[in-house]
């Protein structure tokens, strides 16, 4: 690759929940839409490298990923927008071998905490025992760093810890630091977490708090294959293994991306509809239908309102074009406010899901 976009200051995620009210991005002092000039000549050959490298990541997952497009976009949003993703999906839907091709196409570090009830906080974070010391011969407290020390780390089934685990990996999520006895240790950049969660055997779980729930970016719903993508699942992985993946991207160069995604421009009205979904979720708001009042019980916060612009502005530069657009908004919102949308009984007596209200909403405002 011949060179990533220029460094500059950056905030860092989402903010934590004292500051979730701070625009993520400060809005054009015009009414009118950017236009591709007003981007730096070498973010906009950036952007032009960053959908030419997401073009040979897609290829290159393909070797070992059987379909599931639009689940491999998601995540890419995810990675280069600085977020945390959540897939729900039934066992043997390759989300484990997903992820750690990603890492292998990105030469990125790979780890897996498998979730059990009896999972304790320090087998994520690492912990302190006692070493003797070559110099002195003295012993002394060394710490051992546990798994959570990736770039790009599965926390499988993690609703069946408990909520004292699970809190373990919230400071390790927002902060991109933990703290052990008293100490605080910086973990490895770009750092993304992808967990996931079985919507089927519930038995035994401990389900996330909407707190946590609301620190992923996305939901992502890793579906069956098609008949067409079944057969070929059976064809091509029965057979001579495939050679590993080639490495397309640096840690440092995701890095350099993640920036590029937060320069990008934002035209007025988008910042305006993102604001305009996510206050009809509420319904104590004036802005919301009768028919959210019904069915919700719970709607999205501000964080959601920042990170359906950010996964508009992920989704414009993958897909190389230079300034978020409206159907980018429209493409992410699902997976950023599903999670978010808290139905009350009413809806679920009448089968009215979280994913059906947000699709619903959407729908309605394009008719406006």
């Amino acid at each position: 690759m011949d060179s990533a976009p220029a460094d500059t200051p950056d905030p860092e995620n989402a903010p934590s929940d004292d500051d979730a009210q701070d625009p993520v991005e400060t809005p054009q002092t015009t009414a009118e839409a950017p236009q591709e000039g007003s981007l730096p000549p070498d973010d906009v050959a950036a952007i032009d490298e960053l959908g030419t490298v997401y073009q040979s990541l897609r290829q290159e997952l393909a070797k070992v990923i059987i379909g599931q497009d639009e689940v491999v976009e998601q995540l890419a949003i995810c990675l280069f927008s600085r977020g945390h993703a959540l897939l729900m999906g039934v066992p043997g839907l390759a989300k484990t071998l997903l992820v750690s091709s990603v890492g292998e196409c990105m030469d990125l570090s790979f780890s897996r905490i498998q979730f059990t009830p009896d999972l304790m906080p320090a087998d994520i974070t690492g912990t302190d025992i006692i070493q003797e010391s070559a110099v002195t011969g003295k012993r002394e407290f060394e710490y051992i760093k546990g798994p959570v020390f990736a770039n790009l780390l599965l926390a499988d089934e993690i609703n069946r810890a408990p909520a004292k685990t699970q809190s373990a990996l919230l400071e390790a999520m927002q902060e991109n630091k933990v703290t052990a006895l008293g100490h605080t240790y910086e973990l490895d950049k770009p750092f993304f977490v992808l967990a996931t969660q079985n919507p089927i055997e519930q038995e035994g779980t401990y389900p996330l708090p909407e707190a946590q729930l609301d620190r992923f970016m996305f939901l992502v719903e890793v579906d069956y294959p098609s008949e067409d993508e079944e057969r070929r699942i059976a064809r091509e992985t029965t057979g001579v293994d495939h050679d590993r993946l080639n490495a397309l991207i640096t840690g440092e160069e995701v890095l350099a991306f993640q920036k590029l995604v937060r320069r990008m421009p934002v035209p007025d009205h988008i910042y305006d509809y993102a604001v305009e979904i996510v206050r009809k979720t509420r319904p104590n708001s004036d802005d919301a239908p009768a028919w959210i009042r019904e069915y919700v019980g719970w709607g999205a916060g501000p964080r959601a309102v920042q990170y359906l612009v950010l996964g508009a502005k992920g989704r414009a530069a993958l897909r190389g074009n230079y300034m978020a657009s409206l159907e980018d908004i429209e493409a992410v919102a699902v997976p950023v406010l599903t999670h978010r949308v808290i139905t009350n009984f009413a809806a679920e007596s009448q089968g009215m899901t979280s994913k059906r209200v947000v699709e619903r909403l959407i729908e309605e405002m394009r008719e406006d």
